[in-house]
């Protein structure tokens, strides 16, 4: 006798079959749903923006408890963890001369740990490193940011210099996971506690921009004047929306894994 398929087996299976198309729009439903349940049952939507970096700084946790207990980096793109050091630098002097709250504490807990991670792999477990892997051309990324950042930045009242850094962090930060995903590309298996770490910048960049989704909708359109003038508003949100749909595939991949019963993530050729 057959055993009896469980339900989330059938769904998943059923999704699995649905052409591209069909599955962007069920990916685009899904996010609305979401965003609607967190619009419902959170009273006051700045704490998702806490909540966002909250998770980033679970996540790098669960990778420092990685490195200290298996003793290896394996799966690690050191690239990104210096794209993600560059930018929360960057943000936190931003937040200390700009508004110095409860984003410059997480901030500080966030920068502190990747430093500690960066020095881990380039020092203690550099014989573990896949550098032949981690082949992304960062110069890609973060010189296209540096000069939009130039160009594309909030009109407030402080320094231009400050603003200037404000946009670049926002930009390199929408970006920064790239060399991450280019390594699991190139080894297609992903151990668990890797797996964790990015579904937690997954959920992180979702949040964050569930916070600015709902901030707009909810002040009918006045956030982006709030925000400034011309391309800033518009390139802000994009920038939210783009890390989103960055991680959105592997995130898909991991709960798929977890659901069903797998210990590590398998990804296809070509979900990046």
């Amino acid at each position: 006798m057959s055993k009896t398929k469980s339900p989330i087996f059938s769904v998943t299976s059923w999704i699995r079959r649905q052409p591209p198309k069909m599955k962007v729009v069920l990916a685009v439903l899904s996010g609305m749903a979401a965003l609607l349940f967190l619009r419902m049952v959170v009273e006051d939507h700045n704490n998702l923006f806490v909540a966002a970096e909250a998770v980033h700084v679970l996540g790098t946790c669960v990778l420092i408890y990685k490195l200290t207990k298996e003793k290896t980096c394996a799966g690690l793109s050191l690239k990104s963890q210096e794209l993600t050091a560059l930018f929360l630098a960057v943000r936190l002097y931003c937040s200390v001369v700009m508004e110095y709250d409860i984003h410059t504490i997480l901030d500080t807990a966030t920068l502190v740990s990747t430093l500690w991670i960066i020095y881990m792999i380039r020092f203690n477990l550099r014989s573990t490193y896949m550098e032949d892997k981690d082949n992304f051309k960062i110069q890609y990324v973060v010189i296209p940011c540096a000069v939009l950042s130039l160009f594309v930045h909030p009109a407030t009242s402080h320094i231009l210099f400050n603003r200037i850094c404000w946009a670049f962090c926002v930009y390199l930060e929408a970006i920064s996971v790239l060399p991450q995903l280019r390594l699991m590309q190139n080894i297609q298996i992903i151990e668990p506690f890797t797996a964790h770490y990015v579904f937690a910048l997954g959920v992180a960049r979702f949040l964050s921009a569930a916070h600015w989704v709902i901030q707009l909708f909810d002040t009918k359109g006045l956030l982006l004047t709030a925000l400034g003038y011309g391309l800033w508003p518009c390139l802000v949100l994009l920038s939210e929306i783009v890390q989103t749909f960055i991680l959105a595939d592997f995130c898909y991949y991991y709960v798929k894994s977890i659901l069903g019963g797998q210990l590590v993530v398998r990804l296809p050729v070509d979900v990046v």
